[in-house]
């Protein structure tokens, strides 16, 4: 539960001892070590912290921002208690075995490990488990909970992580915007040059709120979220957010502020309408873009009718670049510039066989839309801010 204890120090034991697969707790363990930081402030951080209590084994690993626990059920277990692990020698020793039981005899009062293979045994000295910081408490008065499917999650996160920004003078930007209400749930994400809302109509929340999940938390339930299958419960209030799975459990401190009005950007009224094979645009971008600017990466799209075409040029070097490509077009005749690396992320993030490119002119932002989509529940929308083209 959200502001109990990590370690629940209160179990007091003079046995601690298991017996667990090695390939299955290596594999919990990768997947929770990493959130561990390399540069650590405090040292208890670079452990693992084992809780063992009747047939479960809690794993916790934490960078006092983030902290992820896993859950796993043994069947030969004696006693109880909480330890403190060194990460580095535990994974690099499971890496190491092939599939076999593994025994951890572990003495409470010296914190003396061993750990006996089916050919050997092998010893370290762990650390108290009462060092290990205790999770935050979710308030009362301001917790707000909603369920949402792990592959609703998981597609919400996937499609909006890579638009985050790396600006640490606006932190807000750093993270994925997450909106829950009566009717839908939004993810937004954007670094100022290019926006991503993802909206699934078929996750709802009782009421309406928000928050901002930072960029490592989301990072790491990317990793974890595709060996799931659920529902997924998110708490949080205005300070930390908890998100748990059935072997996973993500408990996060949130990004602090106001995100930006993300509708004001988009554009509504956008009577050029571009639809084009995604691919083949994609492979069109690669070639062309690596005659543009190394510092601009300008690249230049010019509209005419059922004809697209893309050039770059670098006067620096001389070298300059165009391909004409057939595409459906409706409007007048334009020509408008994108930072060529944005546009290939955002080919690159979209599904479909097709993308739709919506413009109204050559300085507002240019849409950017799956012609199809495989669920109709799903409404994705990715937006590219222009660069100025010198004549």
């Amino acid at each position: 539960m959200p502001g109990e204890d990590i370690n629940p120090n209160n179990i007091k034991t003079d046995k601690m001892k298991f017996v667990v697969s090695s390939t299955e707790l290596l594999g919990h363990l990768q997947a929770i070590s990493r959130v561990i930081s390399s540069k650590n402030t405090l040292p208890i951080l670079d452990n693992f912290l084992f809780n063992l209590s009747g047939n479960d084994l809690e794993i916790t690993a934490s960078d006092l921002e983030s902290t992820l626990i896993t859950k796993m059920k043994l069947d030969n277990v004696d006693g109880s208690g909480t330890i403190a692990l060194p990460a580095r020698i535990l994974l690099d020793t499971l890496k190491e075995f092939s599939e076999q039981p593994l025994t951890f005899d572990i003495n409470p009062d010296t914190m003396a490990v061993v750990i006996n293979s089916e050919n050997g045994r092998f010893s370290v000295v762990g650390q108290n488990g009462i060092d290990f910081p205790v999770l935050p408490v979710i308030k009362k008065e301001k917790r707000f909970t909603f369920t949402i499917n792990a592959d609703v999650l998981l597609a919400g996160i996937s499609r909006t992580l890579f638009a985050t920004a790396d600006d640490e003078l606006r932190p807000v930007m750093g993270g994925i915007l997450f909106e829950a209400s009566p009717e839908k749930v939004t993810f937004v994400a954007s670094d100022a040059h290019k926006l991503v809302r993802y909206q699934r109509n078929d996750a709802r929340a009782d009421d309406s709120a928000s928050f901002i999940l930072p960029k490592k938390p989301a990072s790491l339930l990317k990793n974890i979220l595709p060996k799931e299958s659920g529902l997924v419960t998110v708490e949080f209030d205005d300070r930390n957010a908890f998100f748990t799975l059935s072997d996973y459990k993500v408990v996060c401190r949130l990004v602090e502020g106001n995100y930006p009005n993300y509708n004001s950007v988009i554009p509504k009224n956008n009577p050029r309408k571009v639809r084009i094979d995604r691919l083949e645009f994609y492979n069109i971008l690669r070639r062309v873009s690596v005659f543009s600017n190394q510092a601009s990466n300008l690249v230049k799209l010019q509209f005419t009718p059922n004809q697209i075409t893309v050039s770059a040029q670098d006067v620096d070097f001389s070298i300059s670049a165009y391909e004409r490509h057939k595409c459906l077009y409706e409007g007048d005749d334009m020509e408008i510039g994108f930072k060529s690396v944005f546009l290939l992320e955002i080919l690159t993030n979209i599904a479909s066989q097709d993308v739709i490119i919506e413009l109204a002119d050559p300085t507002r932002a240019g849409l950017f839309l799956p012609a199809e989509s495989g669920n109709e529940d799903e409404d994705l929308l990715m937006l590219l801010m222009p660069m100025m083209i010198n004549a």
